[in-house]
């Protein structure tokens, strides 16, 4: 079995949620008391949502990269960044590193087109909504329409994630707000919606909802089960 290496901590909670997922997933594969082989480095995330917002993304860039090479020397063979946003700058974060990352868009994107969806709904942060770096990928990559909400809806999913989800704070209104949301991507021709924020899963569930939902923490810890027990990653 092969070490996982996790940048955590952005935020927490949604880290507990891929430690939970990893370890069961290598149980439900190898039974008994197998559980996952993991390298954590967890940041301290109020540092990296004050770089975020103020647009310094070369120094969370370095931070993460420090703590990437921490996870690296610490045996991990392989790179899971547990938040969609931070891959921003996944490319800078992969140069400082000799072990290979798997980035939580082509994961998911390949889970989309084994599925047949051509045209898929995206909630996020709103740097993950607004900017390329995320649905660019999908959408060249793997020839997937990426729809994002409108601005408002933006603000909505942006605000709830910062100040409720990250904290781990779940309110019924939210959540009624989200699904309104995704009933608004579906109505605009979206055949499922990603939930591309690692925290957003903590709020909807696929019980919640019609619309197929594609939760990427679920996603990206199911894949990094698949390279850590694989004789190669792949």
């Amino acid at each position: 079995m092969k070490t996982i290496g996790m940048l955590g901590g952005m935020s927490w909670e949604s880290t507990a949620s891929y430690y939970k997922a990893l370890n069961e997933g290598v149980k439900a594969a190898l039974g008994g008391l197998h559980s996952a082989k993991i390298c954590l480095y967890s940041v301290d995330f109020a540092e990296l949502e004050r770089l975020q917002h103020e647009g310094e993304w070369e120094a969370t860039a370095d931070i993460l990269s420090d703590a990437a090479r921490s996870v690296e020397a610490g045996g991990a063979d392989f790179l899971l960044i547990c938040t969609n946003t931070m891959h921003k700058v996944a490319p800078r974060i992969e140069a400082s590193i000799s072990i290979p990352l798997l980035h939580i868009a082509d994961a998911t994107a390949q889970r989309l087109a084994n599925d047949g969806i051509k045209r898929v709904g995206l909630l996020g942060t709103r740097f993950t909504m607004e900017q390329d770096f995320y649905k660019g990928r999908i959408a060249e990559g793997h020839d997937i329409d990426v729809l994002v909400p409108t601005a408002p809806e933006q603000d909505i999913v942006h605000q709830i994630i910062y100040s409720e989800l990250c904290l781990g704070r779940i309110s019924e209104a939210s959540r009624q707000q989200y699904l309104e949301i995704i009933d608004a991507l579906r109505e605009r021709g979206a055949e499922a919606v990603i939930l591309g924020c690692t925290e957003i899963a903590l709020l909807v569930q696929q019980e919640h909802t019609t619309v197929p939902l594609y939760d990427t923490t679920t996603i990206h810890a199911e894949e990094a089960v698949k390279w850590a027990l694989a004789t190669t990653p792949s």
